[in-house]
């Protein structure tokens, strides 16, 4: 290990946390508000955390579990390294803690910038996306912290005969590392996700449409459990989700790193590329918080205007992540680094274009939003059709976006489309993915923001505070709503290209396992026949060894087998989470019925609702229901693994990449239209308020809720967990495969 190259890392990875604490403490300076503020503000914080002690008493039984089987793999079949049982935990425990920090701040920050909000436009943006800014910086800040810490334990306790093979050893175990992280995602977004649809579909169909009350109105009582909602899923699962993300894609692209240089016999360029995405994304974390601080507004802005404000932030740091970026590689003296800095380029672009499309297709400055808005007044099935419609055809740009970006970016890396220089060009692959997410610490902030203001909206409609208040919440609101639609699309991007580079790490945990087998049995035979008898045999494999000994191919029905598996499980596991929402909104529904039924004087406002059931019933629910298709995602690849092997592993992982990607684009812009049309509406086109237009408008939002904050977003979680379980696990694919 370079320790020049090397310790900028955890110094900004230390810079990160720090500003995300001063940040914190700022927010925590500012008023709450008065009584009721604080005590509203009191009941949302106490459901989060609620529901998260309890979803971490799910987890954790979970994680024992998996730790047991970690333990048999490394010390009893000896098909894993010894360090993953350990490394697991505190996977998770660091991608839980992500997720705790944000929600945190997010709670104690809503009632905070209601008040603001009396004050000013530009105050109540300020404080909130300071605020967001803590989940963006603590993400960023404890990922590249993680690897930091491991880094060094690995550097200090692995032996190997070669430095090129030790950097390989190291970075393809660390990159196993990133399941605890995986699992802790996957339950933080589909429970979440459940959690806070769940509430929303009973606040809406029960308060909106039966009872005819407003949104947020303290006399619904889903009304809490909907605030609590935002919180869990859109803050907690969010940054878990891009915690995730953020270090699979460096830890994927430093092994890709590792092994294009592995046989090369050169040590300083193996270190260039391996330390490359840790330095480009500690460089990321500095531009980021230099973006946070020109994010402001002036009075009286204008919905194009705050979120040119916030693009300002984002595009600065972009810029400026371009420019030095290109400064780092020449330093690190990687070979061809303008080609390497041309697919970190490449994947900065791509994400800007992901998130530009999928603002075009949710927000209601746009046609798609407004045609899905004008077909309300026919009612509510053609509002449906509408929205699949526009979240069928938005899916183009998204896709058309990562072929293109894919191919450049490994064209930019090894210098033609041809495979001669494979392993150069998956790097760059991996490199982009890095440079799509290096201004996570920013580009999180402007999601977490989201909620944030979603719950000072609550906070001020159930406090009754002045209307000019509740106006500039709902103008950052719909603020929020842009940009959180452009978030989950930047998420489902940055989702997509992680995927690419783990499939091709998943070769080189296949290698290394190879290697296990002939250390503990003394030689390994491919389907195909041939044998190797030494490390330096499989050493000596390429890639394309690798692919054509397994005989990874399309006439190979194993991998077509595969693909048609991997497809199926994203459309299965979007039906289980969401009929897993209507079951558990089916609950809540019941629940709001029986209150306005049951408790005299709700209606009158002359009586409290019972809150704290609401929230009780979206907990429960989305503890029993989010096991399934966690269990699902893991077992799926493992078995598969140990029937078929493989070339079945690597056409599941490709068919679940293509189909989720897809999937995942369209539920989510379709669900964001229709929220979007509703909110079009309400702001008095095509009737406004209560008109037939908007109660067809809230049925469509209703469908749509479950589309883009549950199902939708997990499935980036699907197709990046399909990945990680399968090179977790490739010891065991490869030493008892049956057929």
């Amino acid at each position: 290990m370079n320790s020049v190259y090397f310790w900028p890392v955890p110094v900004a990875a230390i810079i990160a946390l720090v500003f995300a604490w001063v940040f914190f403490k700022q927010m925590m300076k500012g008023d709450e508000g008065d009584p009721t503020m604080i005590k509203i503000a009191e009941h949302v914080r106490k459901g989060a955390m609620a529901y998260l002690r309890q979803q971490y008493k799910v987890v954790g039984f979970v994680f024992i579990i998996m730790t047991i089987v970690f333990v048999i793999m490394s010390f009893v079949l000896k098909v894993q390294n010894a360090w993953l049982p350990v490394a697991f935990i505190t996977g998770g425990f660091f991608s839980g803690l992500a997720g705790y920090f944000g929600m945190k701040t997010a709670t104690y920050a809503s009632g905070r910038t209601a008040q603001a909000a009396k004050e000013s436009l530009d105050a109540g943006l300020r404080i909130s996306f300071r605020s967001g800014a803590v989940m963006g910086l603590a993400v960023v800040g404890l990922a590249l912290l993680y690897i930091s810490i491991w880094w060094v334990i690995l550097d200090i306790f692995i032996e190997a005969q070669y430095e090129t093979e030790k950097l390989l050893i190291i970075t393809t175990t660390m990159l196993t590392f990133g399941i605890g992280a995986s699992l802790q995602a996957l339950f933080a977004r589909v429970g979440g996700g459940i959690y806070t649809k769940a509430a929303d579909v009973g606040a809406d169909l029960v308060g909106k449409v039966e009872a005819g009350i407003p949104e947020d109105d303290p006399r619904n009582p889903a009304t809490i459990a909907d605030n609590v909602g935002d919180n869990v899923g859109d803050v907690a699962g969010m940054g878990a989700d891009l915690y995730e993300s953020y270090s699979g894609s460096i830890l994927a692209a430093a092994a890709l790193g590792a092994a294009a240089y592995l046989q090369s016999g050169d040590t300083s360029n193996q270190v260039a590329a391996v330390m490359a995405p840790m330095l480009i994304a500690a460089v990321g974390i500095l531009l980021s918080i230099v973006g946070i601080f020109f994010v402001k507004t002036k009075p009286g802005a204008t919905q194009k205007e705050l979120l040119a404000s916030l693009e300002k932030g984002i595009n600065i740091s972009s810029i400026l992540i371009i420019a030095v970026s290109l400064l780092v590689l020449k330093w690190l003296g990687l070979p061809n680094y303008l080609g390497v800095w041309g697919s970190i380029v490449v994947g900065l672009v791509t994400g800007i274009v992901i998130g530009r499309a999928t603002a075009y297709y949710t927000s209601a400055e746009y046609k798609p939003t407004q045609h899905i808005a004008k077909n309300a007044e026919t009612g509510p099935a053609t509002v449906i059709i509408a929205g699949l419609g526009v979240g069928f055809i938005s899916t183009a740009i998204p896709v058309l976006a990562i072929m293109i970006g894919t191919s450049l970016a490994y064209f930019f890396a090894a210098g033609s489309l041809d495979i001669a220089n494979i392993n150069q060009g998956l790097y760059g692959i991996g490199i982009a993915a890095v440079g799509m997410l290096s201004t996570l610490g920013i580009t999180l902030a402007t999601d977490a923001y989201g909620p944030i203001v979603d719950n000072a909206g609550g906070n001020a409609e159930m406090a009754h505070l002045p209307p000019e208040v509740r106006e500039r919440t709902d103008a950052l609101d719909s603020l929020g709503n842009t940009t959180a639609a452009t978030g989950k699309g930047f998420a489902i991007g940055s989702a997509a290209l992680t995927a690419l580079a783990l499939l091709a790490s998943y070769y080189e945990a296949i290698r290394i396992a190879i290697a296990r087998v002939i250390v503990n049995s003394g030689t390994f035979t491919f389907p195909n026949g041939v044998e190797v008898e030494s490390i330096e045999g499989v050493k000596a494999l390429t890639i394309i060894d690798l692919v054509n000994n397994y005989e990874v191919h399309l006439m190979n029905p194993k991998v077509v087998i595969g693909l048609l598996l991997g497809a199926m499980m994203a459309f299965v596991f979007c039906g289980l989470t969401m009929n897993a929402v209507g079951r558990a909104a089916a609950d809540m529904v019941a629940e709001v019925r029986r209150q306005f039924r049951e408790i005299p004087g709700i209606l009158e406002g002359e009586n409290e609702p019972d809150y704290a059931r609401c929230v009780e019933i979206s907990t429960i629910g989305a503890q029993k229901e989010m096991l399934v298709p966690s269990l699902l995602v893991i077992l799926v690849p493992l078995i598969f693994g140990i029937l078929l092997g493989v070339p079945a592993v690597v056409g599941l992982l490709t068919g679940g990449l293509a189909a989720g990607f897809s999937l995942a684009v369209f539920m989510a812009n379709s669900g964001g239209a229709w929220d979007n049309a509703k909110k079009y509406i309400e702001e008095g086109n095509f009737g406004g308020k209560g008109s037939d237009a908007h109660k067809a408008a809230v049925i469509g939002d209703t469908v749509g809720d479950p589309f883009k904050d549950t199902s939708g977003p997990s499935l980036n979680i699907l197709i990046k967990l399909m990945s990680m379980v399968a090179i977790v696990m490739a010891g065991v694919t490869v030493a008892f495969s049956i057929f």
